[in-house]
């Protein structure tokens, strides 16, 4: 099988183009490298297509698909805050760059494309869990840039026969994910600062829940969500279906690392989500996907990589 990963040299991408080369695929990656990084690849180096490109080209995505038979759209302007302040490029990318994905992939005569979306689509609606049965409340550009990603694939399912899955990843985390930067994710950012003796810096009281999936998790549910029949569409939660709070979160680090952690608390940020869990039955009952990886064991794993 001949496969395209989106934002192959980020974080989950890498993760996935290994395992896609493990079970046997043929793997092109596409990164414009705005966060993602070759040194992602490193250990695959030789052994995946690496194209860099970005998917506001057309042209670029075009090449891209050609000869493809399943695409793994992860590539994005990823974060809410982020698009809160620039919510142009937030839409350049998430939505037209989708867009022209989905067009490309529709002309080259792909079988399936499979969307990362995300469960900022919920919004701060206090209903818990979320389920994919749920109004959406995007409460950023970048849950609506996510939303809107959604609807193209539908769209394009039942307009053109084009194979699509969406799955609304909660908050991934593992190995090679960038603690740096304004909008680094809570987990790398909270390891980097408590080994470095410095307060991990909450936005808040850190009374707020998140729902953290490790990212081995999310890999096997998008192969499930490329290879099983019947279940095109979705959307699905892919989460671990347990809320933590994050002085839960550093508490925990804090135990792993056998230091007690300082925290220091910042202001909300705007477009962040108070409290967020999911439901994953519909996953479960579609993939026969279930989380295997406890958070305990996950941060255990990320802090020995």
């Amino acid at each position: 099988m001949r496969v395209l990963v989106t934002g192959g040299a980020g974080f989950i991408g890498s993760h996935l183009a290994a395992e896609l080369l493990h079970r046997g695929a043929a793997v092109r990656t596409f990164d414009n490298l705005s966060s993602g990084a070759r040194g992602n690849l490193a250990a695959i180096a030789g052994q995946v297509e690496a194209v860099d490109g970005d998917l506001r080209d057309v042209a670029a995505v075009i090449r891209a698909t050609e000869g493809i038979e399943v695409v793994y759209h992860l590539a994005a302007d990823a974060s809410a805050p982020r698009s809160v302040a620039d919510p142009r490029t937030c839409y350049d990318v998430n939505v037209t760059g989708t867009l022209n994905l989905l067009e490309a992939a529709r002309k080259a005569g792909c079988r399936r494309v499979v969307f990362a979306s995300s469960s900022a689509v919920y919004g701060d609606d206090p209903i818990l869990p979320k389920r994919e049965t749920m109004i959406p409340r995007p409460s950023s550009p970048y849950a609506s840039s996510k939303l809107a990603g959604e609807d193209l694939c539908a769209v394009f399912g039942r307009s053109y026969g084009l194979e699509t899955v969406a799955l609304r990843f909660f908050n991934v985390y593992g190995p090679r994910q960038d603690p740096n930067g304004p909008y680094a994710p809570v987990i790398p950012r909270f390891i980097a600062a408590l080994r470095r003796g410095e307060p991990a810096t909450i936005f808040g009281d850190g009374e707020q829940t998140r729902d953290f999936v490790y990212v081995e998790d999310v890999v096997r549910a998008l192969v499930l969500a490329a290879t099983a029949p019947d279940i095109v569409g979705g959307p699905y939660n892919v989460a671990s279906g347990m809320a933590v709070t994050l002085n839960r979160l550093v508490s925990i680090l804090g135990d792993l690392l056998a230091q007690p952690p300082r925290v220091h608390h910042a202001p909300e940020r705007p477009g962040d989500v108070r409290h967020s869990a999911a439901d994953t039955s519909a996953i479960r009952a579609g993939l026969g996907w279930e989380p295997e990886i406890s958070l305990r064991t996950g941060l255990s794993r990320m802090l020995a990589s």
